[in-house]
């Protein structure tokens, strides 16, 4: 245990620093397979072992290198018009975060996430949120403000993308890329309010290996997959993340 003293923060101990760093493979690999659904499992895990206020910047550190390795390894699947006007928007959105974070209830939050996801997975498509520039400049600047905040805004753009009509390939390449962008912003922003990152940065390093390696394996479960198995996991995961974010903005309006 000594041994590990020196290059592990004092609020992450062995035993919780091994189980995400164990976690990060698996949650990664679904990830690179699906588009989504592993940064959310991974918030989830270290919101039970770390504490509240370095959950936020180290898993936006986290998913940064994890989104970097798929997007490396799917980088000429992306469609960069998206990425660049979600991009555009998320500078904006992460500017301003930092202020609506105060004053928003977090129950509220998850519950419009999650309807969200909900109606644009089952709901009617209205026109207004047809696919074109305006649709990804939005996306980017909501995102841009749930994330610093909320961390897993994924499910999210995985739903804005998922009217796009794009093939398997090119939806998780440019969701990649949108996402590594978005943790990015939020990494500066952290930094500049005074985390100490540097504690982190072995705990942050074993991670990314860990995630790089497990992308690594999804993104090639991903080229063997048939086109309608991933849109039927696709919209499972989806889904299921969405119930998810209901039910804990239940949990959290009746104990707030």
């Amino acid at each position: 245990m000594d041994a590990f003293a020196g290059i592990l923060p004092e609020a992450a101990p062995l035993w919780a620093a091994g189980l995400v760093v164990f976690a990060s493979f698996f949650t990664a690999a679904i990830t690179a397979a699906f588009g989504l659904g592993g940064g959310l499992a991974l918030l989830a895990i270290m919101s039970t072992v770390f504490p509240a206020a370095a959950v936020v910047p180290v898993h936006g550190a986290a998913q940064a290198g994890a989104n970097g390795g798929r997007f490396y390894l799917q980088r000429k699947e992306v469609v960069w018009r998206i990425v660049l006007w979600f991009s555009l928007g998320g500078l904006i959105g992460a500017a301003i975060g930092g202020r609506l974070a105060m004053e928003t209830p977090v129950w509220l939050l998850r519950g419009g996430v999650g309807m969200f996801v909900i109606w644009s997975l089952w709901g009617p498509k209205l026109k207004g949120f047809a696919p074109g520039p305006w649709t990804f400049f939005i996306t980017g600047v909501v995102t841009g403000v749930l994330t610093m905040f909320f961390g897993a805004t994924g499910p999210l753009v995985a739903a804005m993308l998922s009217v796009t009509g794009l093939k398997r390939l090119n939806l998780v390449a440019t969701h990649a890329a949108a996402m590594v962008i978005q943790h990015v912003f939020k990494i500066a922003a952290f930094g500049l309010l005074g985390f100490a990152y540097g504690d982190w940065a072995w705990l942050i390093a074993a991670i990314l290996v860990s995630g790089f390696a497990g992308t690594y394996a999804g993104t090639h479960y991903l080229r063997a997959m048939p086109e309608a198995t991933f849109r039927r996991g696709f919209k499972i995961i989806l889904t299921t993340i969405a119930v998810y974010l209901l039910v804990a903005a239940l949990m959290d309006f009746r104990t707030g």
